[in-house]
């Protein structure tokens, strides 16, 4: 059977996903993938093709999207299908480092300090003040840790040029945008459907930014599920 792998991104973990996990579980088995150990996005995907047997359908989020993409690459034959949610596939971009550099010296010195900084602009800029939801994302960034916050930033760093393979992925895949996303703009994921070689569909989820699944996990999961249930009559 299909297993669903959930990916989240930049010092994340499962509730990033747990809402789908929840609603996706009594159909077909769920994998939480946490790419936290290795140093480049490549070695990411290929530990994640080596615990799980079998198909599978990669689930997303930012980076987990960047991994998402790497897997259907790795393993064209045993991926089926993608959700990329919040995500992006341009290669490192020029003035890019040393503002990478600027968030592992910031997380290296005190993590609180980085998740202050780093998530306001990663939401809708309505949902700021939400102490709830920010309290819950700012405890995720800080059980990560600075050291999976530096290789996790690293491995973006050396991340592979996604672009240059997506005409060759032929799977059905989901793109999910948020329209309040500053990071990962509509636009870009636009332009990831334009680049696919395969089938593609398009969610674009209102009254959420780079958090899309935690923001509007309610839209995310029904967008998600919906799609399941047409490209592979599962839900």
């Amino acid at each position: 059977m299909t297993t669903l792998v959930l990916i989240p991104g930049l010092v994340s973990d499962e509730i990033i996903w747990k809402p789908l996990a929840d609603a996706a579980r009594p159909h077909m088995p769920v994998y939480d993938a946490l790419p936290t150990d290795k140093a480049t996005i490549p070695d990411m995907a290929a530990s994640i093709l080596e615990a799980v047997d079998g198909d599978l359908i990669a689930v997303g989020h930012s980076l987990g999207g960047r991994i998402a993409m790497e897997l259907a690459h790795q393993a064209p034959e045993r991926v089926k299908g993608l959700v990329l949610a919040n995500t992006g596939h341009h290669p490192l971009s020029e003035g890019e480092t040393p503002k990478r550099q600027q968030k592992i010296d910031l997380g290296n010195e005190d993590m609180a300090k980085l998740a202050a900084e780093w998530l306001p602009p990663m939401l809708d800029p309505a949902r700021v003040s939400d102490t709830a939801l920010v309290a819950e994302l700012t405890a995720m960034v800080l059980r990560a840790g600075p050291e999976v916050h530096e290789r996790q930033i690293r491995a973006l760093m050396a991340r592979p040029d996604a672009g240059a393979y997506l005409s060759d992925i032929t799977c059905p895949v989901l793109l999910i945008a948020a329209y309040q996303d500053k990071w990962s703009p509509v636009s870009q994921h636009e332009e990831i459907a334009e680049a696919l070689g395969g089938e593609s569909d398009m969610a674009i989820i209102d009254n959420a930014g780079h958090f899309a699944p935690v923001e509007q996990p309610d839209a995310v999961v029904s967008a998600t599920m919906g799609w399941l249930k047409r490209r592979f009559e599962i839900g």
